[in-house]
């Protein structure tokens, strides 16, 4: 079964004015990745029907989402500070520091995808306390590193773990794998 996998090249340096500002820097990829996170969601449920009907994906619908799951991590990485500059780019352009890949496989288990409203509950939940969490050491590495210029390797251990988790978590609820998420 294909996991995705996601890793980001930490930064040597900090731009503290970046890391400053860069929720504000941030807000335009907000919003795009918001629209087009609806539009991968809408389409979870025709995979989902397809799926349900025919036990194998659709790949043109798979691929839209692992776009949009690209930019999203990209989009998350540049917020939660994992990486500094450059300002990430919109749409699918994957050079940045960010590495993320997802096999596509095209065949499905029926069982697991019809019940995945259910099973990716616990799943949610657990990415929703991570999120939490990081959200709070998030803040304490933005004023370490508006301070001191560095941010602690444990902090960014964490966050990077958290995000994995929830990316990990999207992919499963999207239904673009049926690989459960795992902490790691």
């Amino acid at each position: 079964m294909a996991a995705l996998t996601y890793d980001v090249t930490p930064p040597l340096t900090r731009n503290r004015l970046s890391v400053g500002l860069r929720i504000i820097y941030a807000i335009p990829h907000l919003v795009v990745s918001q629209v087009w996170g609806y539009l991968a969601q809408i389409l979870a449920v025709v995979q989902w029907f397809i799926v349900l009907f025919t036990g194998s994906r659709n790949e043109g619908i798979w691929n839209l989402q692992n776009q949009w799951l690209g930019y999203y991590g990209r989009t998350l990485g540049y917020i939660d500070l994992l990486f500094d500059d450059p300002y990430p780019a919109f749409g699918t352009d994957a050079a940045s520091p960010v590495r993320q890949s997802i096999e596509f496989e095209a065949g499905a288990n029926r069982l697991s995808n019809g019940l995945r409203f259910l099973w990716v509950i616990p799943a949610a939940i657990i990415a929703a306390v991570l999120g939490l969490v990081a959200g709070i050491l998030l803040v304490v590495s933005w004023f370490a590193i508006l301070i001191t210029g560095k941010q602690p390797a444990g902090l960014y251990d964490f966050i990077l773990k958290a995000l994995r988790y929830t990316m990990q978590t999207q992919a499963y609820g999207l239904l673009m794998t049926d690989t459960y998420p795992k902490y790691a």
